[in-house]
């Protein structure tokens, strides 16, 4: 055997060792009653096909590799930006341990969150029974300064009233009355996880002010609360504290997860770290205005401020690419009166410096691109700022209404004529898309690979690359604490985007005497 404690080998390329690929092929023959390959090359070319376009596009029951996750993951992640937080989940453990795993194959950390453990009993009888133990327990345990509790489907589907269990919890005496517990309902069977992400900000914010704005004054603090919604960008929390610092304006994030989902490897264990604290909850209705960074994700929170606190909750686009950071930044120095200083100006100069670089190398290129609304907008603003035109937009968590708006937008700028926007759709979709009506490149999450690998199994000059941004990404590291608000985050994927339409060419060009008339040193 080729594997010995001298020579360690992963999977790949182990199994590509002779013992093993017989072993391989013993075992499809003997013990697989596979089609032969010629049948299964039938059906994938036939899948690549118009024919087969008409027939997915008409699909109505089935949701094959959705562009999105369930409600509690984005209520999970709401809460971890809380100081001292501790997120609680009222539902069935298997629940609990995939929201966990996607966090921690995206950030590569620990992800604290705790769950009630509902069975089938519970499902009968109504889970109050598993609240008050898991409670009484977590509090035990982990000494949270908060619980933030939301649900998932089984809780829903029989009707389990948050509200009513924790105020009998605390009424029994499993956890201290005074432990701050907001809550919100996520039913995973609805919405998405940027729904989860308003649900729980919603909740949080008229937990801690709801009752409590007899003495609340806009303005008063001098303060500009920030609401980035569901980023898991986490350089994105870094650069808006940083631009607002050098602006010299006094602000609150409310929900920061960047220290929790970012601890050193130092010998100490941090299940908390970081955070909005509880004291900048509740003082956050006497500040200036609250800036939503994703307003399509966040109309719940909206609404319940614009009814509650009074403030002027200021519209504005993700501030991704040049101009929406342009726009960000004059807002909030309307609304502050501080001025732009010179260190923002003169990272705004370089990112114009690098478009005018690059542009050469993304006029003209096509993209595709899927994702959250928000996040697929901001990026159709920068590549068509890049003289890039977006090809196919696809978005399965968006609404009618946004998809509209989107539309019209799209074609009211000469580098999206050719945009197509889809709402509602998954990755097989965008599968037969990108086989019908070829882009140059694919943008979105890591499962946009079994794309790029199919488009590739058609041959070569069919592949369409992925070029990996958004959320999840699992197959590469780090990826996750870059930016991509800002000019310093517009330097990032501008960076990216161009660097792989490179990677893309030396690999086209690289044939000795066939293709290498191309492969230049100098690009």
């Amino acid at each position: 055997m080729s594997q010995s404690t001298e020579q360690i080998k992963p999977c790949y390329p182990l199994f590509m060792e002779p013992e093993y690929r017989d072993l391989l092929a013993r075992k499809a023959s003997e013990c697989e009653d596979k089609p032969d390959k010629a049948f299964l090359e039938e059906k994938f070319l036939w899948t690549t096909s118009e024919e087969y376009k008409t027939l997915n596009f008409q699909r109505e029951m089935l949701t094959v590799n959705p562009a999105k996750a369930c409600q509690p993951l984005g209520s999970l992640l709401c809460s971890l930006g809380f100081k001292g937080t501790l997120p609680y989940i009222h539902g069935s453990q298997g629940c609990i341990a995939y929201f966990r795993t996607y966090f921690n194959r995206h950030f590569k950390e620990p992800v604290a969150c705790v769950s009630d453990s509902m069975t089938e009993d519970a499902a009968v009888f109504g889970g109050h029974k598993n609240m008050h133990a898991g409670l009484q327990n977590a509090y035990a345990l982990y000494k949270p300064e908060m619980i933030a509790v939301s649900t998932t489907c089984m809780a829903e589907v029989i009707g389990d009233d948050l509200n009513a269990f924790i105020t009998n919890a605390k009424k029994d005496g499993m956890i201290p009355e005074d432990v701050p517990t907001p809550f919100a309902h996520t039913p995973s069977f609805v919405g998405s996880h940027v729904t989860g992400y308003d649900a729980m900000m919603e909740g949080t914010l008229r937990y801690f002010t709801v009752n409590d704005m007899a003495d609340k004054k806009v303005g008063s603090n001098g303060k500009l609360n920030i609401i980035t919604g569901f980023e898991t960008y986490l350089g994105n929390y870094r650069v808006v504290r940083r631009m607002l610092n050098e602006m010299g304006v006094d602000h609150v994030l409310l929900s920061d997860p960047s220290e929790v989902l970012d601890t050193p490897a130092d010998g100490e264990y941090r299940m908390y770290q970081g955070g909005t604290s509880v004291a900048e909850l509740k003082d956050a209705p006497n500040a200036i205005d609250t800036l939503m960074l994703q307003p399509f994700g966040l109309s719940k929170t909206r609404k319940y401020m614009e009814e509650t606190w009074g403030q002027p909750l200021s519209k504005i686009k993700p501030p991704m690419g040049l101009t929406w950071t342009d726009e960000f930044l004059m807002k909030v120095s309307e609304l502050t009166g501080k001025a732009i200083p010179a260190s923002l100006e003169l990272e705004r100069g370089r990112l114009v410096d690098m478009m005018g670089d690059s542009h050469t190398w993304l006029h003209g290129r096509t993209f595709s691109l899927y994702g959250d609304p928000d996040f697929v907008e901001g990026m159709c603003q920068f590549l068509m700022e890049l003289g890039a035109e977006p090809k196919h937009v696809l978005c399965h968590n968006g609404n009618k209404l946004w998809a509209k708006r989107m539309t019209k937008w799209l074609k009211e700028n000469p580098y999206g004529q050719q945009a197509e926007v889809h709402m509602g759709k998954d990755l097989w979709h965008l599968r037969s898309l990108v086989f019908t009506d070829k882009p140059d490149f694919l943008i979105g999450n890591s499962y946009g690979k079994f794309i790029q690998r199919d488009t590739f199994h058609k041959g070569p000059e069919h592949e369409v690359p992925l070029i990996r941004i958004g959320f999840p990404i699992f197959d590469r590291h780090h990826l996750h604490r870059s930016t991509t608000l800002g000019y310093e985050g517009a330097m990032t994927l501008l960076t990216t985007l161009v660097n792989a339409v490179m990677e893309k060419l030396d690999r086209d060009t690289i044939k000795y005497g066939e293709t290498d008339y191309n492969y230049d040193l100098v690009r």
